[in-house]
């Protein structure tokens, strides 16, 4: 499902052909890469959801995207991780096509996403099995990840012996199994119960602010995608454009504690505020 033509950047020996062409390593490192998104176009049975949708992210970075129902946020991070087709529009990776870019996608679902028939430690040795990598490679990755994300999971069991919390971590954990350089989520937690959902943020955290692997959530929630990101993308209605790209810049790790924490509370205040504005604007006019 994913469109992936080159090993991860942190293989020794592998690069992209386009390396050559590039400023040495100790230059790139002063500088941020961008996700440039330009003239995005889309369209379902002609209805237009995307005309002419333009945006610019910071790779690297942690971004949240906000919005009504069927602005088409999904939809969104469908087309630039290469899961559905554009009707039109360009979508760069710090000048990379999408197929030149390592892509993981963590979807919501994570009882369909999953092989029933593998179990825990195979689904997660997939992908890397898929990329040939040794045994010794692929165990080690394993290791790492666990420690990494601290969540107890039995290995030996299939994925229906396990509980949703842990389905969904092991489809993380899958999906960072070869260090993507940008993963997806799509409404990762919202199958799971509250208490579960708060853990399952902060080890989504934890991770970001190890690797720095730039990544890019859909959430329902209004806290949840202030507490997880760098920057709030809110949308608006249909056709769909950026009604605000919102920055966040309180200290990490956010917890559960942070959501009390006045500077918080204004942050998604403010965040609510343009959100409400957008949708009244889109009533006056629909």
């Amino acid at each position: 499902m994913r469109k992936e033509k080159i090993l991860s950047p942190t293989d020794p020996g592998k690069r992209r052909v386009t390396d050559t062409r590039r400023k040495p390593a100790t230059v790139a490192k002063s500088r941020r890469g961008r996700l440039l998104i330009k003239d995005l176009k889309k369209s379902f049975e002609g209805k237009v959801v995307y005309d002419g949708f333009n945006l610019e992210l910071e790779l690297g970075t942690f971004t949240s995207i906000f919005g009504p129902n069927g602005c088409g946020k999904s939809t969104l991070i469908n087309m630039i991780s290469g899961l559905m087709q554009r009707d039109g529009g360009e979508v760069l990776y710090d000048g990379a096509t999408i197929e030149e870019t390592s892509i993981s996608y963590v979807f919501q679902n994570y009882r369909e996403a999953l092989f029933p028939w593998r179990k825990a430690i195979d689904n997660i040795r997939y992908p890397m099995d898929r990329r040939g990598y040794s045994r010794q490679k692929r165990e080690e990755r394993i290791e790492q990840l666990i420690e990494d994300f601290g969540i107890k999971i039995d290995l030996n069991a299939y994925p229906y012996m396990l509980s949703g919390g842990q389905q969904q971590a092991v489809s993380i954990l899958r999906a960072l199994a070869t260090e993507p350089e940008v993963l997806f989520l799509d409404e990762p937690f919202s199958a799971l119960d509250y208490e579960m959902t708060l853990l399952m943020r902060e080890k989504l955290q934890t991770i970001y602010q190890k690797t720095k692997t730039t990544m890019i959530l859909v959430s329902h929630d209004l806290e949840e995608a202030v507490q997880m990101a760098d920057k709030v993308l809110l949308l608006s209605r249909r056709p769909t454009s950026v009604a605000a790209l919102v920055d966040n810049n309180l200290a990490r790790p956010r917890d559960a504690s942070t959501l009390t924490e006045p500077e918080f509370v204004e942050l998604r205040s403010r965040c609510l505020k343009i959100f409400q504005k957008e949708a009244k604007v889109n009533e006056l006019n629909s």
